[in-house]
């Protein structure tokens, strides 16, 4: 424990000096910068070769560190995907205030994707820098995310500032959902599965909230998944 303690207050301290960290995290190995340093911002894009219109996501380590980045947060999101499944493996997409995110950081947009990761050594790091850290995986651009520690590029480990050592516990890329549209559209399935045959959250984790959920899938589109939330036999 003295020795994570340790690797947690080393790179904390490097975060908050404008530095680039490699960390794990519940679903894969992220790399991140403080959110409000936009040469540190620049430079993980230029680690990463990320093309500059595309939007990153930010960790937090509380729902009210995401408030504070995000136009007030709709009661059904709250309600029917905030509070089932943060902290966890999943991502919501929704407007920001754009004046205190870095245009780099949203795809020069006016939404972010944020969320609660479920490991205890990211969230001390983002609770301890102060403010939330970019979160996308620790890998360039279009290439293999990592979910084990020997996964990590050693040509990507030389171009940043430190590698929290440490183990993912799902080992899956997060859900990606948009809600800044109506109906809500899922840009990519991870953790939190959809079934086709009979569209509904992951089974564990509807039986652990004691709340019968099932998701309305619209799949005509062949990039997007459109998506409907219906609460204990009431459409959301």
């Amino acid at each position: 424990m003295e020795i994570i303690k340790n690797e947690i207050i080393k790179a904390v301290k490097i975060l908050k000096n404008g530095g680039i960290v490699v960390f794990p995290t519940d679903t894969a190995f992220g790399v991140g910068c403080r959110i409000d340093d936009e040469k540190a911002v620049k430079r993980l894009f230029e680690i990463r070769r990320r093309p500059k219109e595309k939007a990153t996501p930010v960790l937090v380590d509380t729902v009210i560190m995401a408030q504070n980045y995000l136009m007030p947060i709709p009661k059904d999101v709250i309600d029917n995907l905030i509070e089932p499944y943060w902290s966890g493996a999943l991502t919501i997409i929704l407007p920001c205030q754009i004046k205190k995110v870095p245009a780099l950081v949203r795809g020069e947009g006016s939404t972010l994707g944020v969320r609660i990761p479920n490991h205890p050594v990211v969230r001390s790091i983002i609770k301890n820098v102060g403010v939330p850290i970019l979160g996308p995986s620790a890998n360039f651009h279009g290439e293999r995310t990592p979910f084990k520690f020997e996964d990590l590029d050693p040509k990507f480990i030389k171009l940043v500032d430190y590698v929290v050592p440490g183990e993912c516990t799902i080992k899956q890329p997060s859900t990606v959902i948009n809600c800044s549209v109506k109906p809500w559209k899922i840009l990519r399935e991870g953790a939190i599965k959809v079934q086709s045959s009979r569209p509904k959250a992951d089974q564990p984790l509807a039986e652990k909230f004691k709340v019968k959920r099932t998701l309305l899938i619209d799949t005509s589109s062949n990039e997007e998944i459109t998506v409907g939330l219906r609460i204990n036999e009431e459409e959301k």
